[in-house]
């Protein structure tokens, strides 16, 4: 992974700093291309591992079909209402497409912890329900860049 900050780096967030943002946030912006080279954005729930953005998208999407063509992503986490509060994430890279599509719930090991926790982060359970019309991403970032604009101070 590399970290692609040249200019910024007073609000670049530390790697530890970038892990709790990721863990605490909910929703991203997904930017895909479609095949007629138009962009797409659209809101996920995601987890981060400490490594990996894990996405869990419904496999009848713009989306998804944009991803089967070309799996190059970039991806958005941000917060912050007033411009001083700006802070956020931007990861990039190409997705892997982990387990069935869409999932039923196949035993995977490798999703074994991920779906654990997917699930009480968004649903407040313990075990990740399947409706087989979603599937897994896992985006393991080429690029990253991050802004936290709570360090400029005032």
């Amino acid at each position: 992974m590399t970290v692609t900050q040249r200019r910024g780096r007073k609000i670049m967030m530390e790697p530890a700093e970038r892990d709790a943002f990721l863990s605490a946030q909910r929703t991203c912006r997904v930017a895909t291309v479609s095949a007629g080279g138009a962009p797409h954005v659209s809101p996920l729930w995601f987890l981060w591992d400490g490594t990996s953005l894990w996405l869990y998208s419904i496999t009848r999407s713009k989306r998804w079909s944009a991803l089967r063509r070309d799996p190059r992503v970039a991806v958005v986490v941000d917060a912050g209402g007033e411009y001083g509060e700006l802070r956020g994430v931007e990861l990039s890279g190409s997705v892997e497409f982990i387990g069935e599509a869409p999932r039923t719930g196949e035993p995977r090991p490798e999703l074994v912890e991920v779906e654990r926790l997917f699930a009480r982060k968004n649903f407040g359970i313990d075990e990740m329900p399947h409706d087989g019309r979603h599937a897994w991403l896992r985006l393991t970032p080429e690029a990253i860049a991050s802004w936290d604009f709570r360090k400029l101070g005032s």
